[in-house]
């Protein structure tokens, strides 16, 4: 049997006071700089040619009975491609990865799939 812990009253202010303090510090209508081109430009990578098309599919066979969408002929480099990998992953909330020259995502999400990849600028997406 665990103890219950008391509620902790939280301070009704900021995280940290000596922040506020400083902050307290700061001429009237302070606004911090904005970053100069270059920070900003060197942040975000330059964005991608998206390519002309892509084949979305729902396969079973080979996966022990579990479902997994296979999306094929991106033509995109192997770096390029494991990025969009990634991000797709992060888009849909589920595991998946890079086999061969073909994203895999766990699970049927054809539709979705087939959505991101037309707001990610993929001109003809076939839904198999």
């Amino acid at each position: 049997m665990t103890k219950k812990k008391p509620p902790v009253d939280a301070p009704a202010g900021p995280f940290n006071p000596a922040l506020a303090a400083l902050r307290d510090r700061l001429p009237a209508g302070y606004t911090p700089p904005a970053p100069s081109p270059a920070a900003a430009a060197s942040s975000s990578p330059a964005p991608e040619k998206a390519p002309a098309r892509a084949v979305v599919r729902m396969e079973r066979k080979g996966r022990g009975g579990k479902e997994a969408t296979v999306v094929e002929k991106l033509e995109l480099a192997p770096k390029a491609l494991a990025g969009w990998a990634d991000a797709l992953k992060r888009a849909l909330g589920c595991g998946g990865g890079v086999e061969g020259d073909a994203i895999v995502v766990q699970g049927d999400q054809r539709d979705r799939v087939a959505r991101w990849l037309e707001e990610r600028g993929v001109r003809k997406v076939t839904i198999g």
